[in-house]
């Protein structure tokens, strides 16, 4: 890979922000969350009208367009710690069938999303949502997002102490302040005691991880997690946060990204992680602190012990009442199911907890009550025992509704466990972790499945069509194996993907020394595995993974009509404008709206492996075998 070195930099000040980066820009010209207060007037000039300024500003109020002009909106609600009570989760799933056509997305933080709500409808929809004792401030945008934590808080009898009151008092601090409202960009919190870690807090911007100093409750801090194109685990920052000062700290870790200006001037490398990259652990520290005005203690957070995703039926540790893990494929569910769940939980003096991995907890369930609440379920289509890599993979939203997807991800998950679990029953396969996204953002957590597959496009045998197909990596992990996956084969068409995937599942359980898929992965070389995936020998499988010979150029999935369905193209090339020069050659609609004169056309961003090209040498900035060149809509505040 080419070393990207940037120009050196002046200090940037709020002009310089301003002119680099378009959103920033119109946050300044119009705070986003006060454009709930112009629906009424977005409504009268109707959905063609609105801008597309006013479209990204709606996300703040958890609304997104489904895909550009289709005319309905994504509404995600948030959940704190993923709770909801029977009165919650009914309105919830009243909602969904009123105005979403009865479906819902159960999200990886915890929250619920809603889709084909018309923009006539979002007033209404909005008062229902906050009626009942929920919101969507925040949902997406420049925000604190939903602020996720064990599903099982204050239930579970191994929990170090309950989290709950500070994920309560955070979130009412957070959500819609207008002080933490125009973040550099997104920003995630998790807060938990769970010894497993279940709330991944290796991939948050910022965790607080439950722990005890001196018989004193209190948390252990790490930042700078992240996915996306260039995924990081997060870093502990070596102190030990006081209970009663988790808000003060979360405060000061937000303050002293969201006041460095460095990280305002390219939304590619806006995210905290960045920061962490520059500062290191010690220095981030030492930003904290001087926010703070204090020292912090010194402590380390705790190693993870035990699985992370609550599966199955556990006593808590109220006398009589016990919680039972609900796999959800998928992640998708009704609005009809969660009316008919609310009805059962009522009954029973139940709740539910929604968790990372897209599935349900049934809590505090009458122990005597079990064989009422397992037929209930069933009878709902909530079937507890489906099988548990079912509850362990995740998917995306999908091209169906997302701006960027260039693949399908939720049906094929669907499709890929039933033929791994009719191949190798469903015990065999139990531990399995799939994380299936549909392009590079990797909101299903690619890099940290055990298998994670990535959506592409593949050239037809006969080079006339672009196929689906999938990139896989593989060893990803979180908790006592925590690690990015490593990428193993590219463009294997959606048609060969269960047959790949099964011959790994052979060769692991095949192999008596490997507890889990991760270890088995652990175990082998990349050479190793792309041999077994492929079922060639190790010499025949290295030769057809070429290793790039030039610069390659990613089209995100709403661009794609203009590369003719291609989105990863490699160019030989030796600059960047040499790079989309030679890709509006091959697709000269690309060029006729990217494209314009000796630059690009102001609607779009192009960045180098994470670097905005207008802070290195322009479309002249040098590149090499292994850089990736991504072309990005400027405005877009799509489904991420």
């Amino acid at each position: 890979m080419a070393s990207i070195l940037s120009k050196p930099r002046p200090e940037p000040d709020w002009d310089l922000v301003e002119k680099r980066n378009s959103i920033e820009r119109l946050k300044r010209e119009k705070f986003p969350l006060d454009i709930r207060d112009e629906l009424p007037e977005l409504i009268a000039r109707g959905y063609e009208a609105v801008s597309e300024e006013d479209i990204v500003r709606l996300n703040w109020w958890g609304l997104t367009h489904d895909k550009p002009k289709v005319g309905t909106f994504m509404v995600r609600i948030k959940v704190p710690g993923g709770l909801l009570p029977p009165e919650r989760l009914r309105a919830v799933g009243r909602i969904a069938r009123a105005y979403g056509r009865d479906e819902i997305e159960l999200t990886t933080r915890q929250g619920v999303q809603l889709h084909w709500v018309r923009l006539d409808q979002l007033p209404e929809v909005l008062a229902e949502i906050e009626a009942a004792g929920l919101t969507t401030v925040g949902g997406e945008g420049d925000t604190v997002r939903n602020i996720t934590g064990c599903p099982v808080a204050g239930l579970d009898p191994a929990e170090r102490f309950d989290v709950r009151p500070v994920i309560e008092a955070a979130a009412r601090f957070f959500f819609g302040n207008r002080d933490y409202s125009n973040l550099p960009r997104k920003h995630k919190y998790t807060i938990t005691a769970c010894p497993a870690q279940c709330s991944a807090p290796e991939i948050h911007d910022v965790a607080l991880i439950g722990t005890f100093r001196d018989g004193e409750p209190g948390f252990a801090l790490r930042v700078g997690g992240g996915m996306s194109n260039t995924p990081r685990l997060s870093r502990d920052l070596g102190v030990f946060v006081p209970f009663d000062e988790a808000i003060e700290v979360l405060r000061a870790v937000t303050d002293a990204w969201q006041s460095d200006l460095r990280y305002r001037v390219s939304r590619a490398k806006a995210r905290i992680k960045f920061m962490v990259d520059d500062l290191g652990p010690e220095g981030m520290r030492a930003r904290v602190e001087e926010r703070l005005g204090r020292r912090l203690p010194d402590g380390a957070a705790p190693e993870p012990e035990g699985e992370p995703e609550h599966l199955g039926l556990h006593r808590q540790r109220q006398e009589g009442l016990v919680y039972l893990g609900v796999p959800v494929p998928a992640g998708r569910v009704s609005g009809t199911q969660l009316e008919g769940l609310a009805d059962l939980l009522e009954d029973l003096g139940a709740d539910v907890r929604v968790t990372r991995q897209q599935n349900l907890i049934v809590g505090n369930a009458p122990e005597d009550r079990l064989a009422e609440l397992r037929a209930g379920l069933r009878e709902l289509g909530l079937d507890p025992d489906v099988g548990d890599a079912y509850a362990r993979s995740v998917a995306c939203t999908s091209h169906r509704f997302c701006n960027y997807s260039v693949a399908e991800t939720k049906e094929k998950l669907v499709e890929v466990l039933a033929g791994l679990q009719a191949r190798f029953g469903a015990e065999r396969i139990a531990g399995l972790r799939i994380h299936m996204d549909g392009c590079p953002h990797a909101c299903a957590q690619h890099w940290i499945g055990e298998i994670g597959l990535q959506g592409t496009t593949a050239p037809s045998p006969d080079g006339h069509r672009r196929l689906e197909a999938y990139d896989l990596t593989l060893g990803g992990g979180l908790g006592p194996r925590a690690g990015i996956g490593r990428q193993i084969l590219r463009r294997i068409p959606s048609e060969e993907l269960e047959a790949v995937l099964a011959r790994l599942v052979e060769a692991w359980i095949a192999d008596p020394t490997a507890p889990s898929f991760g270890a088995f992965c652990d175990a082998r070389t990349d050479e190793e595995l792309r041999a077994i995936a492929t079922g060639a020998p190790a010499e025949v499988a290295a030769a057809a993974e070429e290793a790039a010979t030039g610069p390659v150029v990613r089209i995100p999935g709403v661009l794609l009509p203009l590369t003719d369905g291609a989105d990863r193209i490699e160019v030989a090339a030796g600059t960047v404008g040499e790079a989309l020069a030679e890709v509006a050659r091959r697709h000269p609609r690309f060029g006729e709206v990217v494209l314009q004169g000796e630059g690009v056309a102001e609607a779009y961003l192009v960045v180098v492996n994470e670097e905005d090209v207008r802070g290195l040498d322009g479309l002249a900035t040098r590149v090499g075998p292994g850089d990736e060149i991504t072309v990005l809509v400027a405005m877009a505040g799509g489904a991420r």
